[in-house]
């Protein structure tokens, strides 16, 4: 990560790009804008970006279908910016990767605070660990979970890439095993009490995650629903 955080803005609406460019400029972020997919990539070639913000609705080729593309091949913090009233927009956007998301109309100051939140998860996974630091690897059911280097590996040693969101989730199942965690409960501890609660994201990141360990997604044996109580992650966890 840079010294300062640089930020990509990607919205075609430049009165946005302009008020926010001036917004995180005076709150000493470097800031480069683009107004579609292919100045996106293009200023990601260019410079060295630590977050983008990412509007749902662009001209041409649409929020959601970069941010698939994007998380498909750099692990760069995403947070989405979503229209008001449709929910659905929100579910899909964290299924595709995005770190966060945020409603238009928004206040500048909580699209701060968000970018501040994600960039300390991101600062915090990415800092080198001493050798009294270092976490033992996470086992469970033939995974191993490598909190230093935030890995997940299967059997086979093939690494599963996951989204920070859905490590920091499924950090939170493993270290809570056999235990009953509710949606606020795991909003706290993968995302920070200050987060404002949103029951969808986890059940979305939960699907993603079911995706990628489970047998069978739908008939999930490793996080279970626990009817009017949350999830519960059954395996049994060991450390080495």
């Amino acid at each position: 990560m840079n010294a300062v955080p640089h930020l990509l803005i990607v919205d075609d609406d430049e009165d946005i790009l302009s008020l926010l460019t001036k917004f995180f400029s005076k709150h000493c972020h470097p800031v480069t804008v683009a107004a579609d997919g292919a100045a996106m990539f293009a200023a990601l070639e260019e410079h060295s970006i630590d977050l983008v913000i990412l509007d749902l609705m662009l001209r041409g080729e649409d929020g959601l279908s970069l941010c698939r593309q994007l998380r498909a091949t750099s692990r760069v913090p995403i947070i989405m910016l979503t229209a008001m009233a449709d929910h659905t927009d929100r579910v899909v956007g964290l299924e595709v990767g995005a770190d966060d998301y945020l409603t238009k109309p928004f206040d500048q100051r909580e699209l701060l605070a968000r970018v501040k939140a994600v960039l300390r998860r991101t600062a915090a996974s990415a800092a080198p660990a001493t050798p009294a630091e270092t976490r033992p690897a996470l086992c469970f059911a033939n995974w191993r979970l490598d909190v230093t280097r935030r890995e997940l590996r299967s059997a086979d040693n093939s690494l599963v890439v996951l989204s920070g969101g859905e490590f920091d989730l499924l950090l939170a199942f493993v270290e809570h095993s056999q235990r009953v965690l509710t949606r606020d409960q795991l909003l706290d501890i993968s995302r920070g009490a200050s987060h404002a609660a949103y029951d969808r994201s986890i059940d979305v990141q939960v699907s993603r995650l079911r995706y990628k360990l489970e047998a069978d997604p739908k008939n999930p044996a490793l996080i279970r629903t626990v009817r009017n109580g949350g999830y519960l992650f059954a395996p049994k966890v060991t450390r080495g």
